[in-house]
């Protein structure tokens, strides 16, 4: 176990000095008086206006974005580490309502953009400050079939933080709260998960136990969340008439239905020859037929995995992102340097990882919950991957900056496959290969089929939510219908497997954004392939790919490297880079 007071811990100082400092009140003060005054010169009056006076519209919009996301960012990354701090819980509800209050007054402006005629956008097109926000533009105006009346949108602007935005801190609150007597400690959520990957086959079993009597205990409060969340999403889907469940979160991303149900069908596809083949073939490792599913992400056995100091894990990183592009490491390197990750793992903290890039006129700050393990030193990587993406993308300003979800997670995979290359390089030992290439065959996996996995089980939870209210019960059982597919025969689940659906927050936070994480894990191994196969400039092309942001579509950032993400063999070669890891795997066993 890694000491906390080893790890670093994440500076606030570059946002605000502290929940008490008097720049966060005037700055919401300034914001709502902005917000107003935009909403009064520009409501109802898009339809005339000259390229130039339509330029200084999104000037002055950005700046609002800029200013409102800068204090948002503070009170969520203050209140990610402080789930159980009263205080701070009331701080980052004020900053919300506040800021959703100063957001109803710019509702206005998505509707009306969306209303201008073909000819008024075609016009605003051809001067070429405006032209620059044309992705941005086209994302506005995607939502025009499924917009409502002013008022209603208002309305339901101002009743998200008393609604879903309620549920949803409920749920993070009861999470964060959350604690599991293991072997005599007190863990956390994220310390009782990383038991599930000791060496320890009985600290596995136990954890594994004390995880499933928590989570089983908390079923119905759950239950009641999601619920509450999949039929207020049923509401609003129906009145915006999107045509499933899925469809707004495509809508969002600027992806089509059908393009998404080809990576979902493609997945679904190969688990017989990825997931069932692997954990068939780690089954066999283990002696026995069928693994226990608390031995899924289990070392492999007579092969003790050692501790990784974060020094080490820094210095992986960075020698692996350096051996790619110098940029690249130059820029993760200030992460380290300045104060932007908070490691540790701590009572009241969000579990898992995530890097949030604030506003461009800051920077990004990394979440992890660091242990010391191998998959720890990927999640680092994966997370500086995102990092770097979000620092490259800055440049673009707060509306063109943010990357769309079908891209979100290609920086962040390339940087662990790059860490992963690293390790296996620079091990000859075979037993330490092995060990290396199944921890990146398991991330894969995590990564592509169970995240599709967790994509089904939200389209049949939604689907059966339309029918009427779901018992615990019923959602544990499309729990373990999708499960069972998608592990295969060679893992056994039992009833305590049953509540795990609880604590994944994505389900809660984010409706099917999981599937992004397998449209990142497939479209890296595309490009990873090029850049290994020694593609010309592709060092160049993938950095511009990153800078462009949210500044261009998905097809005209892959069209530079030859990749068509809309077509079926697009998905089945990148899976089939998982395969041939597991082919290298068997031939290791042989």
């Amino acid at each position: 176990m890694i000491e906390a007071s080893t790890l670093p811990r994440w500076d606030l100082s570059d946002l605000y000095s502290g929940p008490e400092d008097p720049a966060i009140t005037a700055t919401l003060e300034r914001l709502s008086g902005e917000a107003d005054a935009f909403a009064r010169d520009y409501r109802g009056r898009l339809q005339g206006l000259s390229a130039k006076a339509f330029g200084n519209l999104i000037e002055r919009y950005a700046a609002l974005v800029e200013g409102m996301g800068r204090v948002e960012s503070y009170a969520d990354l203050l209140f990610a580490v402080n789930r159980n701090d009263d205080g701070i819980a009331r701080f980052h509800q004020m900053v919300r309502e506040r800021l959703t209050a100063a957001n109803t007054a710019l509702i206005f402006l998505g509707l009306d953009i969306s209303r201008l005629d073909e000819e008024t956008v075609n016009r605003l097109l051809d001067d070429p400050g405006i032209a620059r926000y044309r992705t941005w533009l086209e994302a506005l105006r995607s939502f025009r079939p499924h917009q409502l009346s002013d008022e209603a949108e208002a309305m339901l602007n101002e009743l998200a933080v008393v609604q879903a935005g309620a549920w949803v801190r409920l749920f993070d609150q009861t999470i964060a709260a959350l604690t599991f007597s293991i072997d005599g400690e007190e863990l956390s959520e994220a310390e009782a998960l990383d038991r599930l990957s000791w060496a320890d086959a009985g600290v596995r079993k136990r954890a594994a136990r004390e995880l499933a009597r928590v989570f089983r205990e908390n079923t119905r409060l759950f239950s009641h969340i999601t619920n509450t969340l999949a039929k207020t999403k049923a509401i609003e889907d129906g009145w915006r008439s999107f045509a499933r469940p899925i469809s707004s979160r495509n809508v969002a991303n600027l992806i089509e239905d059908e393009t998404v149900d080809a990576l979902i069908g493609a997945v679904r596809e190969a688990y017989p020859r990825l997931s069932h083949r692997y954990y068939a073939l780690k089954a066999g490792w283990f002696g026995c037929d069928t693994l226990a599913w608390w031995d899924r992400n289990a070392p492999l056995p007579g092969m003790d995995e050692p501790s990784c100091e974060w020094d080490e894990a820094r210095d992986i990183v960075l020698d692996a992102f350096g051996g790619f592009s110098p940029r690249m490491a130059d820029i993760a390197a200030d992460f380290f340097q300045k104060r932007w990750i908070d490691a540790p793992v701590l009572t009241g903290k969000d579990g898992g990882a995530f890097s949030h890039p604030t506003v461009p006129g800051a920077h990004p700050y990394i979440l992890l919950n660091y242990q010391g393990r191998t998959r720890d030193v990927m999640t680092l990587a994966h997370e500086l991957g995102h990092g770097v993406h979000q620092v490259l993308a800055a440049p673009q300003g707060p509306l063109l900056a943010p990357t769309p979800l079908t891209l979100a997670e290609t920086a962040s995979v390339f940087g662990e496959q790059l860490a992963f290359r690293h390790l296996l390089d620079r091990e000859d030992d075979p037993r330490a290969r092995r060990r290396i290439l199944a921890g990146k065959v398991e991330d894969m996996l995590n990564t592509v089929v169970r995240q599709i996995a967790f994509c089904d089980f939200e389209m049949r939870l939604h689907d059966a939510r339309a029918e009427g209210e779901l018992t615990p019960d019923d959602i544990s059982d499309l729990w373990m219908a999708t499960q069972r597919e998608s592990l295969g025969p060679a893992v056994r689940l039992d009833d305590d497997y049953r509540s795990f659906w609880c604590y994944i927050p994505h389900f809660i936070h984010a409706p099917f954004y999981v599937y992004a994480y397998a449209f990142g894990d497939c479209l890296v191994n595309a490009l990873h392939a090029l850049h290994r196969q020694g593609t010309t400039g592709f060092e160049t092309k993938f950095l511009a790919m990153l800078e462009a942001g949210g500044s261009k579509h998905h097809r005209e950032l892959l069209a530079p490297f030859g990749l068509d993400a809309t077509t079926r063999e697009f998905w089945a070669g990148g899976l089939e880079s998982i395969s041939d890891m597991i082919d290298e795997l068997e031939a290791l066993t042989a």
